[in-house]
């Protein structure tokens, strides 16, 4: 079975020969977001060659085979900047074949729904992750 924290362990320290292991060689990943596709190569270059040092945590994970759903918290380290990024994950014989993700920066709702004070906080407070 995919090992989603040890995915995302590799993911943030990355490191490209550990994360490698996890990907089929002739795996796609894509973020729809901005309209990427990547190989393997492309993927590995995209993820450790992002500026900075990252850490995150899992805050869910859906299995409904054959599509793992991961959902993760990321932030740098610092935590001036903070992530939340959606990922679907297809695998094969252990190893990812497919993955999809979505990112998207943390931030305040948009001023007109705080002035239509539509919605209202998920968390309340700082978070002291």
């Amino acid at each position: 079975m995919f090992d989603c924290a040890a995915f995302i362990t590799a993911v943030l320290k990355q490191d490209r020969n550990d994360l490698r292991q996890f990907f089929a060689p002739d795996a796609v990943i894509q973020w729809p977001c901005t309209n990427e596709r990547f190989t393997v190569e492309e993927y590995l270059d995209a993820n450790c060659l992002y500026p900075g040092k990252w850490t995150g945590t899992i805050e869910a994970v859906y299995r409904a085979a054959p599509v793992t759903v991961l959902v993760t918290k990321v932030w740098d380290e610092d935590r001036t900047a903070s992530f939340h990024c959606v990922s679907f994950v297809q695998c094969r014989d252990d190893q990812i074949a497919s993955l999809e993700e979505y990112w998207a920066e943390d931030g305040e709702p948009p001023m007109w729904r705080q002035e239509h004070k539509i919605g209202r906080p998920i968390r309340m407070g700082k978070e002291t992750e």
